[in-house]
């Protein structure tokens, strides 16, 4: 199974595409595909027929479509910046958590 240093709901800035610069959450990943969901980035306009039994109405809505993993970085709280993440492990109560790490300025990512 497959592993990214991405994970959901945390913040990343896309760093390649139509969409570069813009910041949003990841709200899914798609591990066979290797593309996360972003909040409010790469946005396609999408036509939809009327579903009653759904109780949706039909027309154009906007939707967001995935992004490739490897376009978008993750943005470290503490220095604000984008960043590669590392794993290193912390001892607490005598017991060690591997943790994420900000290759830039080395604070543990929540």
């Amino acid at each position: 199974m497959k592993t990214y240093r991405i994970r959901v709901n945390d913040k990343v800035v896309v760093i390649a595409g139509k969409d570069t610069g813009k910041i949003g959450k990841v709200t899914r990943i798609l591990k066979k595909k290797d593309r996360v969901i972003v909040e409010k980035v790469n946005i396609a306009k999408r036509s939809t027929r009327p579903n009653p039994y759904a109780q949706q109405p039909g027309g154009i809505i906007e939707k967001e479509m995935p992004i490739a993993v490897s376009n978008v970085m993750v943005l470290c709280s503490a220095c604000g910046k984008a960043t590669r993440v590392g794993y290193k492990y912390v001892e607490t109560d005598g017991q060690k958590k591997k943790v994420r790490f900000c290759k830039k300025c080395n604070e543990v990512m929540e």
